[in-house]
């Protein structure tokens, strides 16, 4: 743990702890109704999710976890923070928590560690909403440049040292409009170089996740491509580019409703939540 205590502000929800067999980890769960448990990508955590939550929490049952190493999770010594060992403590807390016709949300990587977990639990899963994400082995070149550069030792450095992704990609010039108190929320969840472990494996992950993301490109469809599901796009990502994307989701699944945001870029929880909360409030009603 970090160390660091949410403004109930901006984050006005309790804190709850489960411990899983790597570590200790931290969620929320708000509300009551069907269940939708949200995961979040990198460099982020549930306050990621803070709008959407509050939008919802008055007809759902609200899940946002916090993985090992991010938000206000243990950094456990001995963890990896490889997308399978992320996917597999999701897994437990879906298990510790008993829940049953579920409903998922990923964005980023939250996409095939959420998916990752429900593809194993299908029989328990209602639906999935995705943003901005793949579930797939990335083949794009400046992708995977991105990989290489960013797991570099020397990239690796300035992530662990400087708080990298953070500063640069996600409240550099191109992130989202944020105040300097929610700022600051993404700031403290990382205040260390020993805290940053989890976010410097994240991209080496792009390739290193590969095994991982052949498994879900075949398992989404087999096992979950007949589930309602939604997909949230950020039009203007420039990371998870729709014509890329969104062919490749359509073909997944056969009940699928894509929601098309034309202003929003990658982090569309926070340029776009009300138009989050409406898509899942009337795409998975009461």
């Amino acid at each position: 743990m970090t160390g660091f205590v949410p403004d109930p502000a901006l984050y006005p929800f309790d804190s709850r702890w489960f411990d899983s067999s790597a570590g200790r980890v931290h969620y929320i769960d708000e509300g009551s109704g069907p269940a939708i448990v949200f995961c979040h990508g990198s460099p982020t955590w549930s306050f990621l999710y803070r709008h959407v939550v509050r939008g919802l929490r008055d007809r759902y049952r609200c899940i946002a976890v916090d993985y090992l190493g991010f938000g206000l999770s243990e950094r456990p010594a001995g963890f990896g923070y490889t997308i399978a060992e992320h996917t597999a403590v999701v897994g437990e807390l879906i298990d510790h928590l008993r829940l049953d016709d579920f409903v998922l949300m990923g964005q980023d990587w939250g996409g095939p560690i959420g998916l990752g977990a429900a593809t194993t639990r299908a029989d328990r899963v209602k639906g999935v909403v995705l943003g901005n994400t793949a579930f797939w082995p990335i083949e794009q070149p400046a992708n995977l440049a991105f990989s290489v550069i960013m797991s570099s030792r020397p990239m690796r450095r300035r992530i662990l040292e400087q708080n990298l992704l953070v500063e640069k990609f996600l409240l550099g010039r191109t992130g989202p409009h944020l105040t300097r108190a929610e700022a600051d929320h993404y700031r403290m969840a990382q205040p260390t170089k020993e805290s940053r472990r989890g976010l410097a494996v994240m991209p080496g992950e792009i390739r290193a996740a590969r095994p991982l993301l052949e498994d879900l490109a075949r398992d989404v469809p087999a096992r979950l491509g007949s589930k309602p599901a939604l997909a949230i796009w950020g039009m203007r990502d420039m990371v998870f580019r729709p014509k890329a994307c969104l062919p490749r989701i359509r073909s997944a699944f056969t009940a699928l409703e894509v929601v098309e945001l034309r202003r929003a870029k990658h982090f569309i929880q926070e340029d776009a939540p009300d138009r989050i909360v409406a898509a899942i409030t009337e795409h998975f009603p009461r």
